[in-house]
C-alpha cells in the first residue's frame, strides 16, 4: 500500500523537485499537491472537488502560502480532532527563530529549512522519506 503524502507548496519548482525526489523511492508513495492553505484544508476535510481524495499519512507544509499561510493551516490541522494525528513536517525557506518556535508551539512534528541547492533538496526529501516512511510507524486514519 502506498504512503499518501500531501504536499502544500505554492512554488511549482519545489513541488516538482519533491515529486522527482520521491519518484526514485524504494517505498510506494502517492503524492498529492495543493498550492495554498485554503486548498490544503479543503483537501484534508474532503470538501468539494476533494471529496474522494485519499487520507494523507503525512503533510509536507510550506509556511509562506497564499490565501491562508502555513501557520494557520498547521493550527487548524492540530486543532481538529479528525486531523491532529496526521504528522506535519514543516518544509520551508524560513530560518527565522520566530517561525521555528511558532511551528513547534503549534505542534509541528518537525521543522526543516529547504536548501536552495538541487542536490541538497533531493537529499532532504530522501531523508524525510527514509525517516517518516520507512522508520516511523504512522497513525491509522
Amino acid at each position: 500500500m502506498a504512503i499518501e503524502v500531501l504536499l502544500v507548496e505554492d512554488n511549482p519548482g519545489d513541488a516538482q523537485l519533491t515529486r522527482i525526489a520521491l519518484e526514485d523511492s524504494k517505498i510506494s508513495v502517492h503524492l498529492s499537491v495543493v498550492e495554498d492553505g485554503v486548498e490544503a484544508m479543503a483537501f484534508l476535510r474532503k470538501e468539494d472537488k476533494y471529496a474522494a481524495v485519499p487520507h494523507p499519512d503525512i503533510v509536507l507544509l510550506d509556511l509562506n502560502l497564499p490565501k491562508k499561510d502555513g501557520r494557520e493551516v498547521l493550527a487548524e490541522i492540530k486543532g481538529d480532532k479528525h486531523l491532529k494525528r496526521i504528522p506535519v513536517v514543516v518544509l520551508t525557506t524560513s530560518q527565522a527563530e520566530e517561525d521555528i518556535v511558532k511551528a513547534y508551539n503549534l505542534a509541528a512534528n518537525c521543522y526543516i529549512t529547504k536548501p536552495v541547492d538541487f542536490d541538497q533538496f533531493v537529499k532532504i526529501i530522501r531523508t524525510i522519506e527514509n525517516f517518516w516512511f520507512a522508520i516511523v510507524k504512522l497513525p491509522p486514519e
